[in-house]
């Protein structure tokens, strides 16, 4: 369990007011005022290590111990049944007479609230060969021609285009042993990597 970044006592302090109160016998005020904290703190951890010894040190869960409005575990299973059908949550609220917003707390606590979680996960494909140099990978980037300042944000129509001769180029790379080849626009140059 998570210490929050406020708490005054850790596990470590309420085994110092256990020791002060229980060995050295010091009165519970006197704790209190020595460790910055409340009387009832000082008590609350004494009577804690009294019913648990050391256990009763640790953090505990806030969460209550019954809680009578929680959805129904019969609901809850008719929940993820439907979603394993496709259903979508408001189809199921609809049809299980819930509240949208505790179908899609109930989906997301479960993991379901995507569809594509329904699915299996794809394998992943390999870029895998036997040989060397079997295998071409080619990259397109598309390069853009800046005919003069602002054409892009001042809209420059097709026949201006034309005018200023502004088009767009392609930078294909390809790799495939040592060998790197740049194509551009209507050109080709071969360069070998070292």
């Amino acid at each position: 369990m998570d210490m929050h970044k406020n708490a005054r006592t850790t596990p470590r302090s309420r085994a110092e007011i256990v020791r002060r109160v229980l060995e050295v016998g010091q009165r519970p005020t006197q704790v209190a005022a020595g460790m910055g904290i409340s009387v009832r703190t000082v008590r609350k951890w004494v009577a804690r290590y009294q019913h648990e010894r050391e256990a009763g040190l640790a953090e505990r869960s806030c969460r209550p111990r019954r809680q009578p409005s929680a959805t129904p575990r019969r609901l809850v299973r008719w929940v993820l049944h439907l979603r394993r059908q496709r259903w979508t949550g408001t189809d199921i609220a609809a049809r299980l007479r819930l509240s949208p917003a505790t179908v899609a707390r109930l989906l997301r606590r479960h993991g379901l609230a995507r569809l594509r979680s329904l699915e299996p996960p794809r394998p992943v494909r390999r870029y895998q060969r036997q040989r060397p140099g079997s295998l071409l990978h080619v990259d397109t980037k598309k390069l853009g021609r800046i005919g003069r300042i602002g054409h892009r944000r001042h809209s420059v129509r097709s026949h201006e285009r034309r005018q200023l001769q502004i088009s767009d180029a392609r930078s294909h790379q390809s790799i495939e042993k040592r060998n790197l080849v740049i194509s551009g626009h209507k050109s080709l140059v071969l360069k070998t990597i070292a």
